[in-house]
């Protein structure tokens, strides 16, 4: 008889990582398919994914809708303005139920972009668990740092974006 083996269960990191990753099944963007939890005392409080207000067009039925945005590094991106990010929808979403996330955590795909990171200390969120790094968080991590949020990644795997 073959040895049965051990089923390891996952941690609770593990487990909302994946959860967010579900998530990211409904987004509408094909640049960002990112998905966000924010969990507290080991409780999905609220998701988001990357998609466009609700009853806009989107990307991936009318295509992008990209802008130009010079940094203040002096360096041009090109990012689609028709959605909204997963941890702005997680964040929009407890709010329209009326669920504080002070506190909180946050899973998702990547470290958050600067317009993000700012919403997520307004928002109380502590933690900030990202399973890649983003090519360009520098901003993030610098604004996390003074607002003593916690921001760990799972991997060392940099998402980067083309410009497209």
């Amino acid at each position: 008889m073959a040895k049965k083996e051990k089923h390891v269960r996952p941690s609770w990191d593990e487990y909302f990582m994946e959860v967010s990753k579900a998530v990211a099944k409904r987004a509408t963007c094909d640049r960002g398919k990112s998905g966000c939890v924010i969990v507290k005392d080991k409780q999905i409080l609220a998701t988001g994914y990357v998609g466009s207000p609700v009853g806009q067009p989107h990307c991936d039925d009318v295509g992008h809708l990209m802008e130009t945005t010079k940094h203040a590094d002096g360096v041009e991106r090109q990012h689609c303005v028709r959605t909204i990010h997963a941890e702005q929808n997680s964040i929009v979403q407890a709010a329209k139920n009326g669920t504080s996330v002070h506190g909180a955590t946050m899973y998702v795909k990547m470290e958050p972009c600067a317009v993000c990171a700012r919403m997520i200390v307004n928002a109380g969120i502590k933690r900030v668990i990202c399973e890649n790094k983003y090519h360009a968080a520098q901003e993030t991590r610098k604004i996390f740092k003074m607002a003593g949020v916690k921001l760990q990644t799972m991997s060392k795997k940099i998402e980067e974006y083309t410009n497209q």
